[in-house]
């Protein structure tokens, strides 16, 4: 996984909700072959945005509730947080440059 972080249901509430920064999160599962696709676009934003962006990485399989809560149907769904709240939606394996503007506008 690399730069982004596997977040369960014990680790959500820090990790996302509590946290400082943004928080892009990418809900998945390994049989998804589009979230396969849209995984190295996931881990460049980690990379590219460290200190400003934090990027974690749900797996639906294991962490349903999660899921269920937050009204994912289908995957991937990329989810922007700030300050607890999700602020931004994206579904399905969209290219970089889309993501991209998804979360800049939360930046600080």
């Amino acid at each position: 996984m690399g730069n982004a972080v596997a977040v369960t249901e014990e680790t959500f509430t820090t990790e996302v909700l509590e946290s400082r920064e943004p928080v892009l999160v990418d809900f998945w599962a390994a049989w998804c072959g589009p979230c396969r696709v849209i995984a190295p676009t996931v881990e460049e934003l980690a990379v590219e945005y460290k200190g400003k962006l934090k990027v974690v990485k749900v797996d639906v399989d294991q962490n349903q509730d999660i899921a269920i809560r937050y009204g994912v149907q289908s995957i991937p769904t990329l989810m922007v947080f700030k300050d607890g709240k999700m602020v931004e939606r994206v579904l399905g394996a969209v290219p970089k440059p889309r993501l991209v503007s998804v979360i800049k506008p939360h930046l600080a």
